[in-house]
């Protein structure tokens, strides 16, 4: 008698399963091109337009003596010295603070503690900008810069840098304090086992260890810190026009601020004849700026990475 032979069950699943995968398939395709052509559609106006306006006026006029549209004036000097300036006063304030309160967090607050810190700060990070803005204004800069510095003026960008650092200080601690949470438990055990301090096992195994995670964070809060208008709008004047310096004591121009004044097209930019077009040259500039930030950023997390 010859033995029945048993059919094994197709693998090709059930044909409704299978249509429905490819719905979904499909559509996640859908919604990857869609983000793919709107960036490209992006760039495309960003780089025409910045390029139409480059071969219409005449270069000297991007070095001159400060950026002031309505008079043809373009100085990029002002907007990215603006720009650089702001940055580093606010990452010299959120930096200390926010890889403070990270390290705090990560390696020394209680379970308790933690929970009723890390909602605050989360909150802090929730703050509108121009809220910030406003508080640069009205507190910052009578109670702390010009009580250090009589006769600064009213809007400058050092009330600025400090809103930003102050804005941008969550960000940098929510980050690190990732970071370092996922250096995995073992490192720190085998410090103690050598008789290594708490301390000791903090700043010579676990930050280092972290490095990679805390720059990734650093790199965030100045690419955000770039990013910020509406606390430099505020503090730092909103001035359509400044002239060029290297002196954060006094109003200033930055360049997500000259894109708000253009976009906008208050007094101080109508009338130029090429103010609006200037939009798109310095929304390019921006770009350029933060791609560049992004990708030696990311090739020093590359380098540094530490697997476990």
């Amino acid at each position: 008698m010859a033995a029945q032979t048993t059919v094994p069950p197709s693998l090709t699943g059930d044909p409704g399963r299978r249509r429905r995968e490819r719905v979904i398939a499909r559509s996640l395709f859908a919604a990857a091109l869609v983000s793919i052509l709107v960036s490209v559609g992006i760039l495309y106006s960003l780089f025409g337009g910045a390029f139409s306006f480059l071969r219409q006026v005449d270069l000297g006029l991007l070095f001159t003596t400060g950026w002031f549209p309505r008079r043809d004036l373009f100085d990029v000097r002002t907007l990215v010295v603006g720009s650089v300036l702001v940055s580093v006063i606010a990452m010299a304030i959120a930096g200390p603070l926010g890889l403070g309160a990270a390290i705090y967090l990560a390696e020394y607050a209680q379970p308790r503690a933690r929970r009723l810190l890390k909602p605050i700060l989360e909150i802090l990070a929730g703050v509108p900008s121009i809220v910030l803005g406003y508080f640069a204004l009205t507190w910052i800069n009578p109670n702390l810069v010009q009580s250090v510095v009589p006769g600064t003026p009213q809007f400058n960008l050092v009330s600025a840098g400090i809103g930003v650092g102050i804005l941008v200080t969550p960000l940098m601690a929510s980050i690190s304090e990732d970071a370092l949470r996922a250096v995995p438990m073992s490192l720190r055990e085998a410090a103690a086992g050598l008789g290594a301090r708490r301390i000791t096992t903090t700043f010579r195994v676990v930050v280092p260890a972290a490095v990679s995670g805390i720059v990734a964070a650093a790199i965030v809060s100045v690419s955000r810190a770039i990013g910020e208008t509406m606390v430099i709008a505020l503090a730092a004047g909103a001035a359509a026009g400044a002239l060029f310096g290297l002196n954060p004591l006094r109003g200033g121009q930055t360049l997500t601020g000259a894109i708000a004044s253009l976009a906008a097209g208050t007094d101080q930019v109508a009338g130029g004849t090429y103010s609006f077009e200037s939009l798109f040259f310095v929304g390019l500039l921006l770009f350029v700026f933060t791609l560049l930030l992004n990708v030696a950023g990311d090739r020093f997390v590359r380098r540094f990475r530490k697997a476990y």
